[in-house]
């Protein structure tokens, strides 16, 4: 399912999209993982602000992890900022955000000398039953634009039920 990021207009890649006429404009990701990153892309406010998604990033060096979830990079406050989501399992969720961290740490110095830019990991790590983690409050606040945390919940919530909805439909 294709999911539009943000209802007015957006840039990525030097060009301009425009979400009219139900037009769509997101690659098709996980099915809980896109609708989260629906969620927290679409409260983000775009002024001098580029979002990209589930795109690669081309650096000199050969960096192996260089697709994060969302990049947002300020112009203004000369600043890079990585997302990535994950929905892991209840007992999974310490291991990941270290992770996503230690991941996505050498295309962060990378971003920073190429682009001139600051750069931080941002984390957004939910179980699957909806339970976010302490420090997901705390890595929102980074993040430009207003964040419900209850919305991200009811997203992983709903889509872990609809992914068992669907085995449980196949299994009978």
């Amino acid at each position: 399912m294709n999911h539009c990021v943000h209802p007015a207009s957006f840039e990525t890649n030097n060009r301009t999209y425009s979400c009219q006429n139900n037009t769509q404009h997101i690659l098709p990701l996980t099915a809980v993982a896109a609708a989260v990153l629906v969620a927290v892309a679409i409260t983000i406010i775009i002024i001098i602000i580029i979002v990209l998604w589930n795109q690669a990033v081309h650096t000199d060096r050969e960096v192996t992890t260089n697709r994060p979830d969302i990049i947002i990079k300020n112009k203004k406050e000369k600043t890079c900022t990585l997302i990535d989501v994950a929905i892991p399992a209840d007992r999974n969720t310490v291991q990941k955000d270290a992770e996503k961290k230690l991941k996505y740490k050498s295309l962060c110095i990378e971003i920073q000398q190429m682009w001139n830019l600051k750069c931080t990991i941002i984390p957004v790590i939910i179980k699957v039953t909806g339970i976010v983690t302490r420090s997901l409050r705390k890595n929102l606040e980074a993040v430009p634009g207003k964040h419900s945390i209850d919305s991200l919940q009811k997203t992983a919530i709903l889509g872990t039920s609809n992914i068992l909805r669907k085995v449980l439909q196949c299994e009978a």
